[in-house]
């Protein structure tokens, strides 16, 4: 028997290699004989960073960088050195947590620029960057001066950080490292679908999380379509009505019009990225799951793509969670035949969250599965 083993995260208590590896534990308390390979998974949000590093063999690099507020902050990144790939969460560097105020207008993603340039500095060629939680609206013009770009004003100066700076754009000085960026791949982890300007774009649908107010959207957004307008001049090509050119305040928009950066649905990138399907191919039982399982699970979460590499293959996917919903069932519509939550008894949330606690139940939830099975 071959099981192929790719569970998300229980948030805040179990990473996701380590309810993977309990739940081979108990496959094998029940089936010795068994062929587990347990992959690491991840949507590309909040720890995909980490859950690749530690499933795939990787290295973490921690850097001092610049934070969305302009203050030197810690963040790292991953580095695959088999593949020389860095994986990134853009949220490391210019994420909303890492200030206790909303500034939009001068919140600047610099240091994700300062990020892959320290990755490109040391051989990297080959970039996973998930690009939610930003605290930024600057369309990513912070990244891109980071990385040698220039955005300059009226009088041939430097226009500035943060959103503000958006509209003082009347042209754009390409980097003086383009050979050396024209050699990278840059694979986006974008799960919206926003343009860059408008009713639906990153300032109106995005912004007010960020503090943009009624009063301050307008302009923002005009400074948004005047950096679309200058840099379509620029480049000759017009992506501000690109899926997900909104994303993360236009961060989407300057990977696809500086970078030839490909925007794809995180969880997609990360079975990719992990060759789930390779090992699907020829399983006879998928695991998959998450902390809670509910109706948002089946609307295109990491364990449904899962179950959909699993229906592909005719394999049977089984889900197990901390905790479940009467909505689950929506899971099974998506291709999870079957679920199961792993508490074992009644106990307190603080309880239940224990790792030793989920890493157990967990376990003995599996080999009694697959015992039956």
């Amino acid at each position: 028997m071959k099981v192929v083993v790719a569970v998300d995260s229980f948030k805040g208590s179990l990473t996701s290699m380590e309810a993977g590896m309990a739940v081979k534990a108990g496959i094998l308390a029940a089936h010795p004989e068994a062929s587990v390979i347990v992959k690491p998974l991840a949507d590309g949000g909040e720890g995909t960073t980490d859950a690749l590093i530690e499933g795939m063999n990787g290295k973490r690099i921690d850097l001092t960088v610049t934070g969305p507020m302009g203050n030197p902050i810690k963040a790292y990144y991953g580095y695959l050195e088999n593949s020389s790939t860095a994986i990134m969460e853009m949220a490391s560097a210019a994420g909303i947590t890492l200030s206790d105020h909303a500034a939009p207008q001068e919140a600047t993603t610099y240091g994700v620029g300062e990020m892959i340039l320290h990755a490109i500095d040391n051989g990297v060629r080959n970039f996973i960057i998930g690009i939610g939680g930003s605290a930024t609206n600057d369309g990513g013009i912070g990244m891109l001066k980071a990385l040698g770009f220039s955005f300059l004003d009226t009088y041939g100066k430097d226009v500035g950080e943060g959103g503000k700076a958006l509209e003082k754009i009347v042209s754009v000085k390409m980097s003086d490292k383009m050979e050396l960026l024209s050699q990278c791949h840059f694979q986006i982890a974008c799960d919206v679908t926003n343009p860059l300007c408008g009713p639906n774009g990153a300032t109106y649908i995005y912004g007010p999380q960020k503090g943009v107010t009624p009063e301050m959207a307008p302009l923002l957004d005009a400074g948004m379509a005047n950096y679309a307008s200058v840099t379509a001049d620029a480049i000759g090509v017009d992506h501000s009505l690109a899926e997900g050119a909104g994303a993360a305040g236009g961060l989407g928009f300057a990977f696809l019009s500086y970078l030839n950066g490909i925007l794809t649905p995180g969880v997609q990138l990360l079975l990719d990225a992990i060759h789930l399907e390779d090992e699907i191919r020829n399983a006879d039982i998928v695991v998959t799951g998450e902390g809670r399982l509910d109706h948002q699970t089946a609307m295109g979460k990491a364990p449904v793509g899962v179950a959909r590499l699993g229906k592909k293959y005719g394999t049977k996917t089984i889900a197990f969670a901390g905790s479940v919903t009467k909505e689950t069932t929506a899971c099974n519509k998506a291709g999870i035949d079957a679920f199961f939550p792993i508490i074992r008894g009644i106990s307190t949330l603080e309880e239940a969250m224990n790792p030793q606690t989920a890493i157990l139940n967990m376990k003995a939830c599996a080999e009694q599965v697959f015992r039956l099975l």
